[in-house]
């Protein structure tokens, strides 16, 4: 039996073919004055980096829609979609729920191989617009961890022992 495609939600765009999603937090590290001792300051900005693949006839439009959002101005990213004006664009994925997040980095790549297929890869960055929204995106994700840890999960996968071969002689 097939498992569903969970898509990633890149603002209103379904990204269904995600290749790898990873995240970047970490914390600034400062020296204590006049001690040996460092400590952490405060949070580091968050970076979202997917790869994934744009295949078939509505790759173009998903293209288009995800260079809408990655626009600079927010008085065009507004006009593309009036909520972003207040909170960023919102990812959705099972990894996280991040809100105000803006695309830094799109690339899209098409070769010969796939013709009927883009890559495409994006980096967004954490840039808060209010306080309210930073607490909404901190709950929303503490939500999701609760309720992954709560959900029933398939079992973990079942080591593969080693076989030793004979080398080969030839």
């Amino acid at each position: 039996m097939a498992e569903r495609n969970t898509p990633v939600l890149i603002g209103t765009v379904p990204l269904l073919y995600v290749q790898s999603l990873s995240i970047t937090e970490g914390y600034q590290i400062e020296r204590i004055a006049g001690s040996r001792f460092s400590q952490a300051i405060a949070p580091t900005t968050k970076t979202i980096a997917i790869e994934a693949l744009l295949p078939g006839a509505e790759r173009l439009l998903i293209k288009k829609q995800l260079e809408a959002m990655a626009l600079v101005s927010r008085v065009l990213v507004a006009a593309t979609a009036p909520l972003l004006a207040v909170t960023g664009i919102p990812v959705v994925c099972g990894l996280t729920v991040s809100l105000d997040m803006q695309i830094t980095d799109l690339r899209f790549t098409q070769s010969v191989n796939r013709r009927e297929t883009l890559d495409a890869s994006l980096t967004l960055r954490h840039v808060p617009r209010s306080s309210v929204t930073a607490i909404l995106g901190e709950a929303a994700d503490l939500a999701l961890a609760a309720g992954t840890a709560l959900s029933a999960s398939p079992p973990p996968p079942a080591p593969v022992p080693r076989v030793a071969t004979a080398p080969l002689v030839g």
